[in-house]
């Protein structure tokens, strides 16, 4: 019992550490950049975010020299059609190479196409403040970092996804000593979110870009890591006030979003088996000792309660989780598990193309 308290308590103390010294990207209406920035978006059968990606994008103030390329990756809807509406730079994407996936290519082509000293990866459901780019990218100039990655505020409308997605900045939050992971370099500790990522164009083509990790699921913390092992600086950002995504907007489109990855997400089968376990012994057991009358089962899961609030409140992400988290806990388990039997039975399927 004393153990569990204290795996409950370490979790809480560090998502109020992070919280309090991560870093965090604020809007800065004067700032000013006058390096060259590329913005960069693929896109896949979005025909229903192409209006609002690319408004917002090009609402952008403070870049004094800046293009914008949007990739229709091959798709058959009416994205294509939507985005020659706008003054944009539009590429067709080509067929997808064996051994990549999908959105690595797409990025890939959009990189070798960009001339900015700046690259700016932007997914299509996302949607950012005017300044969110000079804000991050000055950050970025201020600690002499290679790339940073603005974490957007997630949207969380229906019931599956407020009770799930606060899991996504939290899960970090109370298991990783950002600060730390900065300051020594720590790849393994490296977090990143290729919602909205901004990498120099030095550093991404130094690393040969996505192409370096073309077959990664995970795209975004593989090539955040390959970065740092390859010597470059860089890490997360809190970037709620500039920066919103809706990942999904269906219960069927978050469980394949999320399935077509957990199985790759924690560094193999005992990684996947370790976290489990701490996921069910920290998240799911301290209520069930606490209806079984056990008063340590109950301050466990305050503990872990306190945790996740303070995520959500530095986060500003839907509170629904709090007390509920145990439900949240548990499926995330069921997930992973769900992923892992996809995977082993090549059942992994992304925007219409076979993962596996």
């Amino acid at each position: 019992m004393f153990v569990l308290i204290v795996l409950c308590g370490v979790g809480t103390l560090l998502t109020l550490l992070n919280s309090l010294t991560m870093r965090v990207v604020k809007p800065l209406n004067d700032a000013r950049i006058s390096s060259s920035v590329s913005v960069l978006i693929p896109m896949r059968n979005e025909e229903s975010n192409v209006d609002g990606v690319v408004t917002s994008v090009q609402k952008s103030q403070g870049l004094s020299d800046w293009n914008f390329l949007a990739l229709n990756d091959s798709s058959s809807d009416s994205t294509g059609a939507l985005l020659e509406k706008h003054y944009i730079q539009k590429l067709d994407g080509t067929s997808l190479p064996e051994g990549w996936l999908g959105k690595n290519w797409a990025c890939w082509q959009l990189a070798q196409a960009s001339t900015g000293e700046y690259l700016v990866f932007l997914d299509a459901d996302v949607r950012i403040d005017p300044t969110a780019i000079v804000s991050s990218i000055q950050i970025m100039d201020e600690l002499h970092w290679d790339f940073i990655s603005p974490y957007p505020r997630q949207i969380a409308i229906s019931f599956l996804e407020r009770l799930f997605q606060p899991l996504l900045q939290w899960s970090w939050l109370a298991s990783v000593p950002l600060r730390i992971a900065e300051r020594f370099g720590v790849s393994s500790m490296t977090i990143a979110n290729g919602q909205f990522m901004i990498i120099r164009r030095s550093a991404y083509f130094a690393i040969e870009g996505h192409s370096s990790i073309k077959g990664e699921v995970l795209d975004d913390l593989r090539l955040a890591r390959t970065l740092i092992d390859a010597g470059f600086k860089g890490g997360v950002a809190e970037a709620s006030s500039v920066a919103e995504c809706r990942m999904y907007e269906s219960a069927p489109d978050l469980i394949n979003g999320y399935t077509k990855s957990l199985w790759n997400a924690f560094g193999g089968i005992v990684g996947t088996i370790f976290t489990i376990a701490l996921i069910a012994l920290t998240q799911v057991v301290p209520i069930a000792l606490g209806i079984a009358g056990y008063a340590s089962g109950w301050i466990a899961y305050l503990l872990t309660a306190l945790s996740h609030a303070i995520a959500s409140a530095r986060t500003k992400s839907s509170p629904a989780n709090i007390f509920a988290h145990p439900l949240a806990a548990l499926l995330l388990i069921v997930l992973i598990v769900e992923s892992l039997r996809r995977k082993s039975v090549g059942g992994l399927v992304w925007r219409g193309r076979q993962l596996s």
